[in-house]
């Protein structure tokens, strides 16, 4: 039944969550083994808090019976917290996520879990500080997009500007094809993932920043939920949100570095374990023990989606969180 549902769901098939399954936020927070839905479409090790809550149970313990399930992208996820199929959504701050709140959606983030710039910043080899990207070519998926919206946030922490210094957005298509064109000089540089990032390396690319160690803020993972859900079931957002603390600190202990392992080969369906201590050693850089959403974050997502979409910028970080359960929960600890 559930591999039914999450290939349903993974590929795209289906809008929303089929009601017939899932039940209601309504009538789960009134159960006595209360259900909850928690959606991702990030299918990276940035996603492994929930992973890890879920295979080492930390839900249960808290009385909750998690469903985690991938969907194909942001915009399908949040269709499924309107619908009211699915309780949170663990996703960046990004166009969908935060176009949605701009478009009356009564969505927020309850929760930062990862609240810096993450990605690695890679470039030809003739490119040695940031200051030689000055009139340089860079590769982005789309403008506006999220490559192109982290690029951005990484040329202002330099104090780049795109336009006095003349670098150029190169629109290429998705991570493979960018990583393929800079290895064939299309493009000077871009910002990519673990996997594409360390294949531009080994043809020859130089790593110019591993962005978490520049400490840029970003709402780079949080979870998200409607406010009517956080008001009619704060029970049920404050046990998540125990069960994901829970989780970062099993990962933060050396001692749980199998576990956890074992955990990223499953959900991310690697060849073999081996190739996940890489992934386990970036989730421990990422991963913090604040749970609140970083309004600094928050307010450079808004600064720099604002300058592509004007609803966007009208917004206020106060329009985009509700820290209420994530403070309550920090206070008082496990």
């Amino acid at each position: 039944m559930f591999i039914h549902r999450f290939t349903c769901l993974a590929l795209g098939l289906c809008p929303v969550f089929l009601l017939s399954v899932f039940a209601h936020p309504s009538a789960a927070a009134a159960s006595l083994n209360k259900k909850v839905i928690i959606a991702f479409a990030d299918f990276s090790e940035r996603t492994g808090l929930v992973f890890v809550a879920k295979d080492q149970r930390f839900f249960e313990a808290r009385g909750l019976d998690a469903e985690v399930v991938q969907v194909r992208s942001g915009p399908i996820a949040v269709s499924a917290l309107a619908s009211g199929d699915a309780h949170f959504y663990s996703a960046p701050a990004s166009g969908a996520t935060i176009g949605a709140m701009a478009g009356g959606l009564d969505v927020v983030f309850v929760a930062g879990l990862i609240n810096k710039l993450d990605g690695y910043f890679v470039v030809s080899p003739r490119i040695k500080s940031p200051a030689d990207l000055k009139g340089k070519t860079l590769g982005v998926q789309s403008i506006g997009g999220g490559i192109w919206m982290f690029t951005m946030m990484a040329l202002d922490h330099w104090e780049l500007n795109p336009e006095r210094d003349k670098i150029q957005f190169r629109v290429i298509g998705d991570q493979s094809v960018i990583a393929q064109a800079m290895m064939t000089g299309i493009v000077d540089g871009a910002l990519l993932g673990y996997t594409f990032s360390r294949l531009a390396q080994r043809q020859g690319s130089y790593l110019l920043a591993d962005l978490p160690k520049l400490n840029i803020p970003y709402q780079h993972m949080g979870l998200l939920a409607r406010r009517s859900i956080v008001e009619s079931s704060p029970q049920l957002a404050e046990q998540t949100l125990r069960s994901l603390l829970k989780a970062i600190g099993f990962i933060q202990d050396p001692a749980n570095k199998q576990a956890v392992m074992r955990s990223l080969t499953k959900w991310l369906r690697l060849p073999q374990m081996e190739g996940a201590e890489g992934l386990y050693e970036r989730m421990t850089i990422l991963y913090e023990r604040p749970i609140t959403p970083t309004r600094e974050g928050l307010q450079n997502a808004l600064r720099v989606l604002g300058k592509v979409n004007p609803k966007i910028g009208a917004l206020k970080v106060e329009d985009l969180m509700d820290d209420r359960i994530a403070r309550k929960v920090e206070k008082e600890g496990f």
